[in-house]
């Protein structure tokens, strides 16, 4: 019982699906996607296996639409589903069962469906849709604008609780996700989510800081430090890396107040610059040396 959009980016052939319900981890029962493969949710009285099965499915070549069908046709109470599905060419199905507690309703459009039961009113889904296609910037983006566009036309009428948010590549392993984000109980679980989709962001730019570092690009391994540190104010690990960044430029004031302030907050930093290898820290040394001084 929630609201939930699936979704294919056509321009770099992402797939994503994210959720947002009053109701205690909804990640971990409404949220599937795969690699190469699509994106589901699925949801009302809610049938998990819905999602391995039409992944399975769409990578044995079943087409959305089909594979759902069958789907339906093999469950015993199919009119208390409400189940939707995008595929890596971004054909969409959407299934709402007529037993499904109202408010409930869909939307679909290019690329992507919106869905939900047990609503405020009957504006939710439509407030998504719009909302959706009006959107801007990566995937993920775009799909935390539906879920508060959602919650703006009334969400869940009882509320709200937890949240998730998912995004696949077009091609990869079965395993590999670009976002993976997952709120199980909180007061205000979009704005959580929002969050942590930021700190993914700065995680991805400190990884990529850690890839310039082992190539020897230690100029644009700061910037990338500085930058994720930014992201996340307060964070004191991408404190500690941006200073670390800040040292392998050759700026060792910035260097020692970003190390002394995440030290301060987490003593085990301090230990940590007396583990670290020139391959991962190349000037650890220096900046102990200098705090020691």
């Amino acid at each position: 019982m929630t609201y939930s959009i699936v979704a294919h980016d056509p321009e770099t052939g992402a797939m994503g699906v994210a959720v947002q319900s009053h109701w205690f981890n909804v990640g971990g029962v409404v949220t599937w996607a795969r690699a190469g493969v699509g994106a589901v949710a699925t949801q009302s009285v809610v049938e998990p296996a819905y999602g391995l099965r039409l992944l399975d499915r769409l990578a044995a070549g079943t087409a959305p639409r089909d594979a759902l069908a069958q789907l339906l046709a093999d469950d015993p109470t199919p009119e208390y589903r409400q189940v939707a599905v995008v595929g890596v060419d971004g054909d969409v199905a959407v299934h709402t069962g007529e037993r499904c507690i109202a408010y409930a309703g869909h939307a679909d459009g290019r690329g992507y469906s919106a869905q939900a039961n047990i609503m405020a009113s009957e504006a939710v889904w439509p407030a998504m849709a719009r909302a959706y296609e009006q959107a801007s910037g990566p995937l993920q983006r775009r799909l935390a604008v539906a879920l508060h566009a959602a919650e703006a036309a009334g969400g869940d009428v009882r509320g709200r609780q937890s949240a998730a948010l998912v995004v696949v590549p077009a091609t990869g392993e079965a395993h590999e996700r670009l976002v993976d984000v997952r709120v199980d109980d909180h007061p205000e679980p979009l704005a959580e989510l929002d969050r942590l989709l930021d700190l993914t962001d700065a995680y991805g730019l400190a990884t990529e800081g850690d890839d310039l570092t082992a190539e020897g690009r230690l100029e644009e391994a700061g910037d990338r430090y500085e930058r994720a540190s930014a992201l996340a104010p307060g964070n004191h690990e991408l404190l500690f890396w941006s200073g670390m960044g800040a040292a392998n430029s050759g700026d060792m004031p910035t260097a020692l107040a970003r190390v002394r302030e995440a030290i301060a907050v987490q003593p085990g930093w301090r230990d940590l610059l007396g583990r670290l290898g020139e391959d991962v820290a190349p000037s650890a040394a220096a900046v102990l040396a200098a705090l020691d001084g």
